[in-house]
C-alpha cells in the first residue's frame, strides 16, 4: 500500500524480509521460520545473599586487577584503569582496599593508576560524575592512604611522595601530617622542608597548611632539624609571603616563656614532653624569634615585656642569647632607639646588654647617646646605662658619674675602665685626668675603700699608667689644697711599680714638708710609711723635719732611729754643723764625743802598728 512522505511524495511499502535467527550449536536444526522461545534468566538464576554477592563481585574485581599484563598487551589498559577506579569510587569498601594494595605492590609502575583513582574521587566529590555521590572525606581517605602507604614502603619509593604534592587536585591535612613525618627523618629533612617551602608558593590556598608544618618544626627538640626549619621560615619571610603569620608564630613561641610550666601541647616533637623550663627548652622558644629580630626590628618591642615578667633563670638565658641577633641590628634603627626611649621598668639590664653589644666594636652614635642620656635624666636614673655609651659622654658627665660607677661590682668597674682606658675608640678623658678625678671623689659620696679599689685597678694597667703618666698625676695632686687623702697611697704604689721613681718620690717628700704635711693626719701617716720604704734615701728628708715631727716619726717607727743615727754619724764636720741642735737632741747622739772617739781610735791604731813585730827575716836588719 502506498504511503505519503514528508515531502508530499508517495512510495510503495516493501514486504518485510525474514531475519536470520541464531540458534544454539550442537542441536538439531530448526526451521528458520519457526518462532524461537525467549529464556527467562531471572526465573532460572540462583539467588545469593549479600556476602556471596560481595565475594562474587570482589572476585571479579580481583580478576581485572590480576589481568594487568594481558590487558596491557591488548592495548586496553585505559579501559581497565577507568573500570577499576570507577568501581572503587562507586562501591568503596573492599574495592578501595584491593586497589590500594594492588598499587602498593609496585607503586613506581602503578603511580598513574593511583592518580587516576585520586582524580576519579575528586570528580565525584566535585559533582562531575552525576551517577556517583561522594564527599570530601572519601577523597582525603584515598589520598592519605596512598601517600601513607608509599612512605611506609621501601626507601626507594620515598621520592614518589613529591608527585603527590605536585599533581593531586588539592592538598589534604593528612598530607601535611605525612610531610611532617618525612621532615623529622634527619636523612630527608632538608628535601622535605624544601618541598614544604616550595608548596607554600605553588599552592596559595593551602600555604597556611605548609607554613604550619615548617613553623611547628621550629620547636623541634633536635637542633639540626630545628635550625633547618627556622631557615626555611626565614626564607619565606624574606620573600615577603606570610610575614605576619611567621612573626605571630615567633611571638607566640616567645611568650611561652611567660608560663609557669611549659605548655606541653605545643612541644609535639619531644621524646618526652617537658614539664619544667630548662636552658635548652628556653632556647627552643627563642630560636625563631631571635633569628627574625635582625630582619624586623619592630619585634624587639615585645622582648621587653617578656623579659620583665620572666623568671630569673630565663632572664639570664635571654641575655646570653642576645649577642648574635643584636649584632645584626644597627644603632641607627628607629625601633631600637624607641625601645631604649620607652624602656619598660625592670628591663634596665636588658637595655644595657643590648647597648653593650652594639657598642662593643663601634663607638656609640650621637642618637643613641642622646636617648640614653634622656632615659637616665627623665625616667630611670640608673648609672649602668652610661657604661656602654661612656665614650660618647662629655668629660664633665663622666667625672660626675664616677662615684656611682665605681660602686658597681668589680667586673662592671673593670668594664668602665676598659672602655675609658683600653678601648680602640677615643676617650673624652685621658688616663691622667681619670686618676686625678678618682682621687678627688668626695669620701662622703663614696666609701674610701671603694675609691682605693678603683685607683688600684687603674694602676694595674701598667701599659697605660707608665711612670711618666704617674709622675704627671702626682705632680697635679701636689698642687691641690688640701692634698687628696689617697695621695701617699698612690705615691707608694707608683714607687712599687716603678723603682726608678725613687728620686722623684724623694723630691715629693721634701715638697710635702714645705706643705706641712703633718697637719693632714691621713697624708702624714702615708708620709711616714713612704719614708720607711725609701730609706736610706729618705734620711735626708727626715732630717729636714721639725724636731716635734721627727720625734713623732721615730716614735711611730723605732727601727728608723738607729739607722738614722748611724747615717748622721757618717757625716763630715760641715754636714754635722748644718743639723739643728733640736734634731740632734731628738736623735740622742753626741756628735762631739763621736769625734773624740774617732781621734783616740786613730792614735791607738798608730801605736799598735809601731809595736807590731817585723816580718820574719827583717828583724836582724
Amino acid at each position: 500500500k502506498p504511503i505519503q512522505t514528508l515531502v508530499s511524495q508517495t512510495t510503495e511499502m516493501k514486504p518485510k524480509t525474514q531475519g536470520l535467527v541464531l540458534m544454539p550449536s550442537g542441536g538439531s536444526q530448526i526451521k528458520a521460520n519457526r518462532i524461537s522461545k525467549k529464556i527467562d534468566f531471572q526465573a532460572i538464576a540462583k539467588s545469593m545473599n549479600e556476602e556471596e554477592s560481595n565475594n562474587f563481585c570482589r572476585a571479579a574485581y580481583n580478576r581485572i586487577l590480576n589481568a594487568e599484563k594481558m590487558i596491557t598487551k591488548r592495548g586496553a589498559a585505559p579501559i581497565r584503569t577507568k573500570l577499576l577506579t570507577n568501581l572503587a569510587t562507586r562501591f568503596r569498601g573492599d574495592f578501595s582496599i584491593d586497589l590500594k594494595n594492588h598499587i602498593m605492590e609496585n607503586p613506581r609502575n602503578r603511580l598513574d593508576l593511583a592518580f587516576s583513582w585520586i582524580y576519579q574521587e575528586y570528580s565525584a566529590y566535585r559533582g562531575f560524575e552525576c551517577s556517583i555521590e561522594s564527599h570530601v572525606e572519601n577523597y582525603e581517605e584515598a589520598v592519605d592512604s596512598l601517600l601513607g602507604g608509599i612512605l611506609k614502603s621501601d626507601e626507594e619509593n620515598h621520592a614518589l611522595y613529591t608527585r603527590f604534592f605536585l599533581d593531586v587536585p588539592f592538598i589534604t591535612e593528612g598530607m601535611a601530617e605525612s610531610l611532617k613525618t618525612v621532615c623529622i627523618d634527619e636523612s630527608s629533612t632538608a628535601e622535605a622542608l624544601e618541598m614544604a617551602e616550595s608548596m607554600s608558593f605553588r599552592r596559595p590556598t593551602k600555604k597556611l597548611l605548609f607554613l604550619g608544618v615548617i613553623c611547628d618544626l621550629t620547636l623541634h627538640e633536635n637542633c639540626d632539624i630545628r635550625t633547618k626549619a627556622v631557615k626555611a621560615a626565614v626564607d619565606i619571610h624574606e620573600s615577603g609571603h606570610m610575614r605576619s603569620f611567621i612573626e605571630a608564630f615567633a611571638l607566640r613561641s616567645l611568650k611561652f616563656l611567660l608560663h609557669t610550666d611549659p605548655p606541653t601541647d605545643f612541644f609535639l616533637f619531644f621524646k618526652q614532653r617537658p614539664v619544667t623550663w630548662s636552658e635548652d627548652l628556653t632556647k627552643v622558644c627563642l630560636h625563631l624569634y631571635l633569628t627574625l629580630l635582625p630582619i624586623n626590628h619592630r619585634l624587639i618591642q615585645d622582648l621587653g615585656t617578656v623579659y620583665v615578667e620572666a623568671t630569673g633563670d630565663i632572664k639570664r638565658i635571654i641575655l646570653r642569647a642576645l649577642e648574635a641577633p643584636v649584632k645584626g641590628m644597627s644603632m641607627a634603627s628607629p625601633e631600637l632607639l624607641l625601645f631604649v626611649e620607652n624602656c619598660p621598668k625592670g628591663a634596665e639590664t636588658l637595655i644595657t646588654r643590648i647597648i653593650h653589644i652594639l657598642t662593643d666594636k663601634a663607638p656609640p652614635s650621637a642618637e643613641l647617646v642622646a636617648r640614653v642620656r634622656d632615659l637616665y635624666r627623665k625616667r630611670v636614673p640608673d648609672v649602668r646605662f652610661f657604661i656602654p655609651i661612656i665614650n660618647g659622654l662629655s668629660k664633665r658627665e663622666i667625672i660626675s658619674a664616677l662615684p656611682e660607677l665605681i660602686q658597681q661590682k668589680t667586673p662592671v668597674v673593670k668594664e668602665v675602665l676598659h672602655r675609658l682606658l683600653g678601648s680602640n675608640f677615643s676617650s673624652p678623658i685621658s688616663p691622667a685626668e681619670l686618676l686625678v678625678a678618682l682621687h678627688n671623689i668626695d669620701p662622703s659620696k663614696c666609701n674610701l675603700k671603694i675609691i682605693i679599689k678603683a685607683t688600684s685597678l687603674c694602676l694595674e694597667e701598667k701599659n697605660v699608667y707608665t711612670q711618666v703618666v704617674l709622675a704627671m698625676v702626682i705632680q697635679e695632686l701636689m698642687e691641690q689644697t688640701p692634698l687628696p687623702i689617697l695621695l701617699m697611697r698612690t705615691v707608694i704604689q707608683s714607687l712599687a711599680n716603678y723603682p726608678h721613681l725613687l728620686d722623684f718620690v724623694t723630691h715629693i717628700l721634701q715638697r710635702l714638708i714645705l706643705k706641712e704635711v703633718w697637719k693632714q693626719k691621713k697624708i702624714w701617716e702615708g708620709f711616714i710609711k713612704c719614708c720607711q720604704r725609701t730609706k736610706p734615701k729618705s734620711f735626708q728628708v727626715l732630717l729636714q723635719l721639725p724636731a716635734p715631727q721627727l720625734e713623732e716619726v721615730l716614735s711611730s717607727c723605732p727601727d728608723l732611729r738607729e739607722s738614722l743615727c748611724l747615717h748622721v754619724k757618717s757625716f763630715n764636720e760641715g754636714q754635722k754643723a748644718n743639723i739643728p741642735q733640736a734634731v740632734i737632741d731628738v736623735l740622742g747622739v753626741d756628735l762631739s764625743q763621736d769625734d773624740k772617739k774617732s781621734e783616740d781610735g786613730s792614735i791607738k791604731n798608730d801605736e799598735e802598728n809601731i809595736k807590731e813585730p817585723l816580718p820574719p827575716g827583717q828583724d836582724h836588719l
